[in-house]
């Protein structure tokens, strides 16, 4: 019962349109904006560089906090040999906040892509996944930098976290943790199959824009201006 709770908790908290919300505040319809994004994203072209800065920092924490409540219910914070059906529980919350934001209920189940919100889930994680989304967060800033395309660097950080995950348990396995915990393969498995399946659904609502960039139509992040061209 307690972890429906949490998870129904981690859905509804996902779930509330910080970007919509913004702009209708600012007199702006989102749908009817950019690319019709309810993320920040589509915000900043909207409003500017520091509403997308504030809109990313709400979806990044309507993420983070669900977990890390969670993870102190459920005693699993702090901890890396965690137990599978304790994993599944804290993993459970994490998905739900991310399903929140992708399939909003008060967006008739539409919603953003689920990248800003994703790395606050993983970033709560702490600390079986945290180290990860921290080396996600290092390629999704070199990936923007490089290229500018925002997209890109959303699906080349959601395919880097798996990878992640897998070197930060084997660190784990070999004894190098921070309460020196033996870590067995068993307690990897679950934030693994989260972390690949996270990286494919994040690759999977950036499918229009891969399509974009295919046709060479997809926008690039403006270094100078406030805002993203359309």
């Amino acid at each position: 019962m307690t972890a429906a709770l949490l998870i129904l908790a981690g859905f509804l908290c996902g779930s509330i349109p910080f970007g919509p919300l913004v702009a209708r505040a600012k007199g702006v319809d989102l749908r009817k904006v950019g690319s019709g994004n309810v993320g920040a994203t589509n915000v900043g072209r909207a409003l500017g560089k520091k509403w997308f800065i504030g809109v990313l920092l709400l979806d990044l924490a309507k993420g983070l906090l669900p977990v890390l409540v969670a993870g102190c219910v459920l005693g699993t914070m702090g901890r890396m040999a965690i137990e599978p059906k304790d994993a599944a529980a804290w993993l459970g919350v994490a998905v739900a906040a991310v399903l929140g934001h992708v399939f909003s209920p008060w967006l008739g189940f539409r919603g953003g892509k689920g990248v800003a919100t994703g790395a606050g889930v993983v970033l709560g994680l702490y600390c079986a996944m945290t180290p990860p989304a921290l080396l996600a967060l290092m390629v999704f800033a070199v990936a923007l930098r490089v290229g500018r395309y925002m997209s890109v660097a959303s699906m080349l950080a959601g395919l880097s976290l798996p990878v992640g995950v897998a070197a930060w348990f084997h660190v784990a396995h070999l004894g190098y943790t921070p309460r020196g915990e033996a870590v067995e393969v068993r307690h990897m498995l679950a934030f693994l199959v989260f972390a690949a399946v996270l990286g494919g659904g994040i690759v999977w609502t950036h499918r229009g824009n891969i399509a974009r960039l295919r046709a060479g139509t997809e926008p690039r992040w403006v270094k100078k201006p406030d805002e993203l061209r359309p």
